[in-house]
């Protein structure tokens, strides 16, 4: 309870906090998510479309290769986004753990 918060408000103030610690954990699990299932998802649908030029003769064949290229690119992107990825989330979990810890 916050200092010289009436004692009436007390089950709502509970209530509210209850909440955030609960949509903060929520909101760190869905960001997480997205950003993987965004690159991951992009990958596939470049690796079906050069599948899908290679059926395309000569012209196909080309830019099969140079669509497999940028899948190489941005599965490097892949790495360092991954990377970065688990820092900001153990970064993230440690400061909503302090927050429970030490209770405001």
């Amino acid at each position: 309870m916050p200092s010289g918060a009436p004692f009436a408000i007390m089950p709502f103030l509970i209530g509210i906090e209850l909440l955030s610690y609960i949509f903060t954990v929520i909101s760190i699990s869905v960001r997480l998510f997205a950003n993987m299932m965004a690159g991951h998802s992009l990958l596939k649908i470049l690796a079906g479309f050069a599948w899908a030029m290679l059926g395309a003769g000569a012209v196909g064949i080309l830019g099969a290769g140079i669509t497999l290229s940028v899948v190489l690119a941005i599965t490097g992107l892949e790495f360092g986004i991954a990377f970065l990825q688990a820092y900001v989330f153990t970064m993230l979990s440690c400061m909503y753990l302090a927050d429970c810890i030490t209770l405001h």
